[in-house]
Order: C-alpha cells, then structure tokens, then sequence
C-alpha cells in the first residue's frame, strides 16, 4: 500500500507537508505515507471518513500503459465495471437506499460528495495520462503556469469537443523548450497537437486536462501535411510553376509592397525603398494586412487585389512587381500564409512575385510558388536595388560606347573634310597649270600661224583665260563655302555630346553628394537618438534612487520610539534620564514611560534578590504599582 491519500486544496499544501504528508506527482495528490498517525489529518480525509489507499504496482503498472504515443490504448470500460466505479466511488444512494459510508440525509447526498466521487472516478479510470489530438483555441500564461482551451473540429470548421487544460511551471520548464527547439513554433491558437493528457476533476473546479508530454513530430508533420496538400493541389491544377516561369522583372520602376502593419521586417524594408524613391528611381506603393490569425490569409489576398485594381484604374498600367514581405516569427505564425486561396491568387497573378518572409530557416508554399524568393525583407529590396543599380551601369556603359563612337565619328569627318580640301586645292592648282601650258602652246601656234590669225587667237585666248579664271574661282569658292559649313556641324555636335557629358556627370555628383549627406544625416539622427535615451534612462534611475532612498527614510522614521510605547512596552530611565537595561544598577530613583505619560518609581532590594526584584512607587504617589522581574518570566 502506498498510502492514504488526502484531499486537500494549494493552501493547504505546507500544513500536509509539515505534517509527514508527501506529493504523488502522478496523481498529483498529497498522501500520507504508513506508520504516520492520521489524526493530525482528520481535516483533510476522504468525506468517507475512511483511508483512500491505491496500490503502487497497480498505479505503476496503469501508467506505464500510456507512456508513448505510439501505444495509445483503446479504452474500453463495461457498463458493469462503470455501475461498479460509480456506485463505489461516488457513493449516491440506489433506489432510496442509504451507501455504507456516506451520511446521507432524507433528500440526498451534498454536492461536495457527489463531485468527489466523481472525482474518485475519473482518478480511478484515468491514473495515467492518454494520447489525444487537440487544437488550441487560446492560450494563457500565469505564475509559469499554462492554461490552454482545446478542441476537436470536423472537416467543416465546427466544434466537436472542448475541454480546459493545464500545462504546470514544473512540466512545462521541461517540455515547452524541447518542443520550441524541435518544431520552431510557439503554442497559440489554431496550432494542432499530440499531447499525453490526464483527465482530472476536481469539486471546486470542475473537470480539466493536465498535459505532461507533447510529440513534436505530430506538430511538424502536421504543418508539412498541410504545405504538401496545397502543393500537391496546385500541382494537379496546373498553376504551381505559372508565376515562377514568368519572366524576371529586368528593371523596376514601380513595386506593389504586401506587408503588416508596424513590422520590423517592414520598416528594414522601408529605409532602403524610400532612399530609391526619394531619388526619383522607382516608386513603391504600400498595401498594409494582418499576417497571422484567423482570417489573416483572405485579408492579405483582398489587400492585394484591390491594390492593383486601384493602380491600373489609376495610372493605367501594372506595376513592375509585387513583394509580399514580413519578418521573423515562430513557424505556427508563417502558416497562416500556407493558405490554398491565397497561394492560387499568386500562382495566377501576371506580375512576377517577389517574397522576403521571416528568416533563412522560414519557407512558406507563398516562397515555393513565387517568381524570386529572398530569405528576409532586407534581401528582397536588397536584390531590387541590385537590379536598379545593374541596369545604372548598363546604362552608363552605353552612354560611353555611345560618347567613344561620336568622339571617333568626329574624328573622321575631320579627317575627310581635310583630304577633301587638300585634293580641291590640287586640283585647282593642277587645273591652272594645264590651263597655261595650253595658252602658252596656243600662243606659239598663234605666233606661227598667219598673222591674220593673231587678233582672233588673241581674243580666244583672253576667253579661255576668263573663263579659266571664273571656273577656278567658282570652285574655289565653293570649296570655301562647304568646309567651314562642316566644320561648324562638326564643333557643333561635338559641343552638345560635351555639354550632355557634363550634365549626366554633375547629376551624378549631386547623387553622390545627396547619397552621402542623407547617410550622414541618418548616423547623426541615431547617435541623437541613442545619447537622448542613455539620458533618459540615467534620469530614470537617479528618480528611482530617490524614491526608493524617501521611502526608507520614511520606514525608518516611522519605528521610533512612540510606537513602540504604543503597542505596550515602557521605557525605564534613571534620575538623570538614561535609558537603562539591566537589573544591576546603581540609581534606586527611576522613571517609567508610558505611551500616554511618565510615572517615578525606586528600585527595593529583598533578601532574595536572585530570584525576585521589585520595583514599588511610594505610598504618598498616586496609582501605586509594583513590577516584578522574575527569573522564569524574563
């Protein structure tokens, strides 16, 4: 036997114990161990009147029935052997008849017997925990303590059952953290779990489970069943890859931002997105939902659609992309976004997708599906500036190609308006020497000619020579008109590329100049931040010394004298009004101060002084009174 166990309530916890009562942490109930006398327990016995003894092998031999999950048993209990644990342990009276044991009146039993039998009963039926399914509706935490409302629900959302259950400080220190580590979630409403579960009930406070294992396993295989049937649905369908094969964003010039309100994995995402807006670089617009709890994954998918309805209705066109972002959490608060409705409305958007949720470790079906995935916030708006910028360069590149190949074509227009001009000027100077060679051989031919032929000639010759002359000039002059015509096209191209040059080169120095005096800006607004905090909090603490230092001055000054008099002591004075402490001394005049008033008294020494001393106010004062000090009553 082990014992006789006691019912008792959590006051009564130091009374029992100092008693000789010890704690049965599977029953989770004081018993007193054999050989204790059970008078001093008489308060806390079964209302019976008699012992309530369990064996130990049978309490051993139930629990260990239930120790793994995967031996589950099957409970069956007889409507017999159920007759038999109510009618034992309850006690209520059958057909009129009074239950050895119990007191029962003439109208029936009390309340207090009739829910401890109940409470028997359950004990009786249930020494060990049992493996269940449940999924939490709420949770509460309280002294360490943790109080869950769990469920069971069909298929179609409703309610099948409902229980309270209760994780204890000293189970759940030792569960609570391996169970974390193991699957990465918190406990929290619309989580699924296997417990080991001990049904008790109690007569104050009604009927409860009391949890004191949880499989991890189920919980992880849980959420991955349910990843996998959206995926596989998906798959079936024929939309899983429709986004992800859609072609990546080569430039971004407006991003349609899905994020929850307040979130840090927002405002990491913000700085660097405002600092490209504030440039004129890209554009973001910001569309704010819940990410977590019920309800959160319609709200998301509403946010987005309405979202770029009002962009098209807007601006008449689409944004470059849409990024869904938030940041870390415990991996039953990213479930929330393992939504079938939600994924589908991504897999069939014709914007690619771009998500940047929780942590490195955190995946979601929504990063499966989506046409680039970033580990965090940072990253997604990391990688959009990678693009930004690469595509800056591209640009750049090609506005030096650009630059090389004018400053190149330039170069050779001179080069062929100069051999243009050298091969006129030849040919001008080869024409009039052709042009005398043949007036100097027509002249010859002139002189040896008849002399009649000489005026003639002449004449002929004077044309030629004009016209020579005028053709000469002509071509000269024409020359004259198109080269300096080509140069200044020439200087005045070379002038604008030059000027366009300069331009792009100053606006990228205010770039850099902006860029830096932004950072800066920021840098110094932080250590402002930083020095006001730290001054704050020096402030906090020096107004918390000060208060704590008052109050123990007020403490102090508050255990004077005056109180203590006050409660019934008095204070003993010679004639020269010091305090004194001993019996042993040497002024016979004394004074005695009470709470209201002082009174003379002289100290009289009998023939015994070892055992009494009396202290006696003369006979000629008022209110005669004697004090006594003896040996045995100090």
């Amino acid at each position: 036997m082990k014992g006789t166990y006691l019912i008792t309530e959590f006051r009564d916890k130091d009374a029992v114990k100092s008693l000789g009562a010890r704690w049965d942490a599977l029953r989770r109930q004081w018993y007193v161990p054999p050989g204790i006398d059970l008078a001093g327990f008489a308060s806390w016995l079964p209302d019976t009147g008699q012992a309530t003894t369990v064996a130990e092998s049978d309490s051993t031999s139930q629990s260990n029935s239930f120790d793994s999950p995967s031996t589950t048993p099957h409970l069956s209990v007889s409507p017999i052997a159920t007759a038999a644990v109510t009618s034992t342990a309850v006690g209520w009276p059958d057909s009129g008849a009074a239950v050895t044991g119990l007191t029962v009146s003439g109208k029936g039993i009390s309340l207090s017997q009739l829910l401890g039998g109940v409470s028997r009963a359950v004990a009786s039926a249930f020494a060990g925990g049992v493996w269940t399914t449940v999924e939490l509706i709420n949770v509460r935490l309280h002294s360490g303590h943790v109080y869950l409302e769990v469920s069971e629900r069909n298929e179609q959302g409703s309610v099948l059952a409902k229980a309270n259950a209760v994780l204890w400080a000293s189970q759940a220190q030792r569960i609570l953290p391996a169970f974390e580590q193991a699957t990465g979630a918190q406990l929290a409403a619309g989580i699924k779990l296997l417990v080991r579960a001990r049904p008790v009930f109690k007569a104050q406070y009604g009927f409860s489970l009391e949890i004191d294992a949880i499989d991890a396993e189920y919980t992880l295989g849980d959420l991955e069943a349910r990843k996998r049937e959206i995926r596989d649905r998906l798959k079936q369908e024929g939309l899983f890859d429709l986004n992800r094969r859609l072609p990546s964003p080569w430039d971004f010039n407006h991003v349609l931002v899905i994020a929850p309100e307040g979130g840090a994995g927002l405002g990491d995402f913000q700085v660097e997105a405002g600092r490209l807006q504030s440039h004129g670089v890209c554009q973001f617009t910001y569309a704010l939902s819940r990410f977590q709890g019920e309800g959160a994954a319609a709200e998301i998918r509403d946010a987005l659609l309405v979202s770029l309805a009002q962009i098209e209705l807007n601006h008449s066109w689409k944004p470059d992309a849409v990024v869904i972002i938030r940041g870390g959490g415990a991996v039953n608060d990213m479930a929330w976004l393992n939504d079938y409705a939600l994924v589908r409305c991504v897999c069939e958007l014709d914007i690619p997708v771009l998500t940047g949720i929780g942590h490195e470790r955190d995946s979601t079906v929504l990063d499966e599906v989506a046409n680039q995935r970033y580990d965090t916030p940072s990253k997604a708006i990391g990688g959009i500036d990678r693009t930004i910028v690469q595509r800056t360069r591209e640009a750049q590149s090609l506005f030096e190609q650009v630059s090389q190949q004018a400053r190149r074509s330039l170069e050779r227009a001179k080069q062929s308006v100069e051999q243009t001009f050298v091969t006129v000027q030849s040919g001008a100077r080869q024409t009039l020497a052709d042009t005398q060679a043949d007036a100097t051989a027509l002249l010859g031919e002139v002189k040896l000619n008849a002399a009649y032929a000489l005026r003639a000639a002449s004449e002929a010759i004077q044309r030629d020579m004009a016209d020579v002359r005028h053709l000469a000039h002509r071509q000269v002059a024409q020359a004259q008109r198109v080269v300096p015509a080509l140069m200044a096209d020439i200087r005045s191209e070379a002038r604008q590329v030059l000027r366009t040059a300069q331009v792009r080169t100053e606006a990228d120095w205010r770039f850099v100049v902006e860029h830096t005096t932004t950072e800066l800006r920021h840098q110094k607004e932080a250590v402002e931040r930083t020095y006001a905090e730290t001054t704050s909090r020096a402030h906090q603490t020096i107004s918390d010394a000060r208060e704590r230092s008052q109050a123990l001055v007020r403490e102090i000054t508050g255990q004077g004298p005056e109180k203590t008099l006050g409660r019934g002591f008095a204070l003993v004075r010679d004639a020269k009004g010091r305090a004194l402490t001993s019996v042993n001394s040497d002024s016979p005049e004394l004074v005695i101060q009470f709470r209201d008033g002082e009174r003379p008294a002289r100290f009289t020494t009998g023939t015994a002084p070892e055992t009494m001393a009396t202290t006696t106010i003369p006979a000629a004062t008022p209110g005669q009174i004697d004090i006594f000090k003896r040996n045995d009553n100090p």
